[in-house]
């Protein structure tokens, strides 16, 4: 087995959404590899698991796991344009939608927050010459125009521009805020790729309760067969990674077994579908943890598609079969072109991890009422909150006399103190009142 330390970590930082190819890595991995971070002076550990870059091993998964993994998880990899920088660099549209521009956030930010220039000239001249030669550089922000609000509104920015430009400060602020608020969609988009979750998924603000991901709920028959596949993942994660397994087996203790594969630490699983991604860093997994990557298909009939580390100038070539464990979190990566040979060549490739949200859940239990309760609510056309496609969600209903009486109705009072003490009613200014 090859043992690598990198000399020199190099800034990449500009590589962030970029495609990566053979002038990103000096050295290509192909046979089993342990590739550490470089030595620190003064440090006696140079090869500590907190070090490592990756670890790689040929061979070793059975075709009868791959291919009952190919089976239960090619499918979660649906059309989706929520990858962010992974996605790529951003075409000229989005579909037939426009993206917002440099040039025009620029604009709008400023007659929202208007300023005077220090020489007195025209603020929106200034910007205008600013990008004489490149006004259709796409934003970062990553937001297209609505098609449908910028129809309704006979909206042409030019002459929108030109038009509040000769308004009052407060008039020029109400357009403007028209614009960022009701023309500009308020989603971010990234190109257009194939790519989805299977697992378990933790809470965020549109989804407040802890749950399978939709492809897990509607194919758990299906999903259940990757799960071979992920135990014997699991196993290596054990022997080669002793250290951070444990973080995460630790983790993983802490929460409902009914959210991790089984004899696993593992809650999700990414899948994309041929999917080539571009320079970036995972988040949401287990910073203690680690991440695996793997690859499936159907008759690997493909070439290219190397998992490319350009900040230590290294590239794996993973193949089906083979084991990737390597921290996604803090190392940049992306993948060479995946070139496919015949016309139904597919590369599925998994990151397999715990997400570390996981750990504000509480029971599958507790999790199932938030979602009945939030159904009950966007359901209810007598709610005083009631609205047109509202999805049940208010603020501040999780601290609501609404929210704790529907919990201690489900699942009683014991239960809902310990996730919600401060409902306890029972203090002496009640008793005394």
């Amino acid at each position: 087995m090859k043992v690598i330390v990198a000399d020199k970590k190099i800034d990449c930082e500009h590589l962030l959404g970029q495609f990566l190819d053979e002038s990103h890595y000096d050295t290509l991995i192909e046979e089993d590899a342990d590739v550490y971070m470089p030595h620190i002076p003064g440090q006696a550990e140079s090869l500590s698991e907190e070090r490592v870059i990756l670890k790689f091993r040929k061979n070793y998964f059975t075709q009868e796991q791959q291919n009952a993994a190919y089976a239960g998880l090619r499918e979660a990899a649906t059309e989706t344009q929520n990858r962010g920088l992974a996605a790529g660099p951003r075409a000229d549209k989005l579909g037939n939608r426009e993206w917002v521009t440099e040039y025009q956030y620029d604009i709008v930010d400023h007659f929202l927050k208007p300023s005077e220039n220090l020489f007195g000239e025209d603020p929106v001249e200034e910007i205008k010459k600013k990008y004489k030669d490149k006004k259709d550089v796409v934003s970062n922000r990553a937001r297209v125009w609505s098609i449908e609000r910028v129809k309704q509104e006979n909206f042409e920015f030019d002459s929108w521009v030109e038009k509040v430009r000769k308004m009052s400060k407060d008039d020029a602020k109400k357009s403007a805020e028209l614009v960022a608020d009701k023309l500009i969609c308020q989603t971010t988009y990234a190109n257009s790729v194939n790519s989805g979750i299977a697992g378990w998924f933790d809470r965020y603000p549109r989804i407040p309760y802890g749950r399978a991901t939709s492809y897990t709920r509607d194919n758990f028959d299906k999903f259940k067969m990757s799960y071979p596949f992920l135990q014997s993942l699991a196993k290596g994660f054990k022997e080669l990674m002793p250290w951070r397994y444990g973080n995460q087996m630790e983790a993983a203790s802490k929460i409902d077994s009914r959210y991790l594969v089984p004899e696993t630490p593992f809650t999700t699983v990414t899948v994309n579908k041929t999917f080539r991604t571009a320079a970036h860093r995972d988040a949401g997994d287990l910073n203690s943890g680690l991440s695996n990557l793997l690859t499936l298909t159907n008759n690997g009939n493909y070439t290219g598609a190397y998992l490319v580390a350009p900040e230590y100038r290294v590239a794996v070539n993973v193949r089906p079969g083979d084991l990737l464990l390597i921290n996604n979190h803090e190392v940049m990566h992306g993948n060479t072109e995946i070139i496919c040979h015949d016309d139904i060549a597919e590369r599925i490739s998994l990151v397999v991890y715990f997400r570390e949200k996981m750990l504000e859940l509480g029971s599958k239990e507790y999790e199932d009422t938030r979602f009945d309760f939030v159904e009950t609510r966007r359901l209810n056309k007598d709610h005083p909150e009631w609205r047109p496609l509202w999805n049940g969600v208010t603020q501040g209903m999780w601290t609501s006399d609404e929210w704790y009486n529907y919990c201690e109705s489900k699942l009683g009072k014991s239960e809902l103190l310990k996730y919600h003490p401060e409902a306890d009613k029972t203090t002496l200014e009640e008793f005394f009142a």
